[in-house]
């Protein structure tokens, strides 16, 4: 929930922006070297925005936050990608060495002014209090040992 964010900001943003990079840079260049199709990795950006955009619906349709759900910003990484193949369609090692140099520092500096924009998940987190468990989720004190000496 919002606190979690907010305690693990900084190590969350490594880790996705690590995945995230890899993510369009394998999938992309995975396509383009066995299709020979420019633009495939905009295509690709493009349908993984659409689908975090679904994503931010559903939970904001649950009840959370509308910044809960941040939408990375793939395209214009994406892009860069696209460019650097169509630049190095001769050489395939090229394309995965520079393209996937492009992405690798784009796509956070474009995610963290994503990020700044977000409202403050503290001041989130108190809007927002974690709910409390209703009767049937509590859970019930282990009986172990209750008749041992009987």
């Amino acid at each position: 929930d919002c606190i979690f964010y907010t305690d693990w900001a900084w190590t969350s943003f490594v880790v996705f922006s690590i995945s995230q990079s890899t993510m369009l840079v394998v999938g992309a260049i995975y396509y383009m070297l066995f299709t020979g199709v420019p633009g495939t990795a905009t295509y690709y950006a493009t349908i993984m925005t659409i689908y975090t955009w679904v994503a931010k619906g559903a939970w904001f349709a649950l009840g959370y936050p509308y910044d809960f759900v941040v939408v990375p910003v793939w395209i214009p990484s994406a892009m860069l990608l696209d460019l650097a193949y169509w630049a190095t369609r001769r050489n395939k090692h090229a394309a995965i060495l520079i393209g996937g140099v492009l992405v690798g520092m784009s796509l956070p500096l474009f995610n963290m002014i994503n990020l700044l924009l977000v409202a403050d998940p503290l001041e989130m987190a108190f809007k927002y209090p974690r709910p409390t468990l209703p009767p049937y989720m509590t859970p019930i004190e282990p009986q172990v040992g209750k008749f041992y000496n009987s």
